[in-house]
């Protein structure tokens, strides 16, 4: 995919099976307007559908990962047309994706742009990035799906307070409360540089063997613990149908790396 297809996003693939997506909307703080969201939707399933990507990293500018919704595209809505066309409903495209997203934050990462990085599978923090969730000082609330994945992560009372008070959060408290997987050290796109390091990484492995491993922790936070258990061990089942199963385990026992062929 070239960057040139789009107006309010780059991508490129910076290592092979990695796709790095870029919010380019520099003098908005990359802010997320209708547009932006398209063709990052449209960018995301086409990753999805190439075999050739095998992780996926998305990330913003060092000041903003992305600071918000646009609100000069949502002031003057009514509600018949935010209801009727299901305002940002399609931003529930990227949590349908297969392949792992992984959200490199650098900077301000607040409204829609904290519940973005909410919605990517693992979130790594440059010392710089803020998270926050500033809705109420609209006379709104979060409204892309932040109370409900925060409350999940990190509990009801965090959650109040930063949905009730709008106040931001540095990377060292995100780290602290869960809310991020790691804070990397600081230094200029270093986070970019360790997102598409793990990105490759999994990129190494088995796609099926990874599309299910995604598909079974996210289905922890919808299943009870005997539900979730169960659907757990029949995936498990079912990857001793793929020549992954065989080739990685004859491999393990033969000392040698795996040649997976994602089949």
């Amino acid at each position: 995919m070239s960057s040139t297809q789009y107006e309010y996003i780059l991508t490129s693939a910076p290592e092979p099976g990695v796709q790095l997506i870029t919010l380019n909307r520099p003098k908005a703080l990359n802010a997320l307007c209708s547009p932006l969201f398209a063709e990052l939707n449209t960018a995301l399933e086409a990753a999805d559908k190439d075999d050739a990507v095998g992780a996926i990293v998305i990330t913003g500018s060092e000041k903003a990962f992305a600071a918000g919704a646009d609100i000069k595209e949502m002031k003057d809505k009514q509600f018949s047309d935010v209801y009727k066309n299901r305002f940002l409903e399609d931003w529930a495209n990227l949590s349908k994706i297969r392949k792992p997203v992984i959200a490199a934050v650098s900077g301000f990462a607040l409204g829609g742009g904290c519940e973005l990085a909410l919605m990517c599978d693992i979130i790594l923090a440059s010392p710089t990035a803020k998270f926050g969730q500033p809705e109420i000082n609209l006379g709104v609330i979060p409204g892309g799906g932040g109370s409900q994945r925060l409350a999940s992560l990190i509990g009801k009372s965090r959650t109040m307070e930063m949905v009730l008070t709008g106040r931001m959060i540095s990377a060292q408290e995100a780290e602290k409360w869960g809310l991020v997987s790691r804070v990397v050290p600081e230094g200029e796109g270093e986070v970019v540089k360790e997102a598409v390091k793990v990105a490759t990484e999994i990129a190494s492995k088995s796609q099926i063997a990874v599309q299910a491993a995604k598909e079974v922790v996210n289905a922890a936070y919808e299943l009870n613990l005997a539900e979730g258990l169960r659907f757990e061990r029949r995936i498990f089942h079912g990857l001793f149908a793929t020549d992954d199963q065989k080739e990685g385990m004859a491999a393990f026992a033969e000392k040698r790396k795996p040649n997976f062929t994602h089949s």
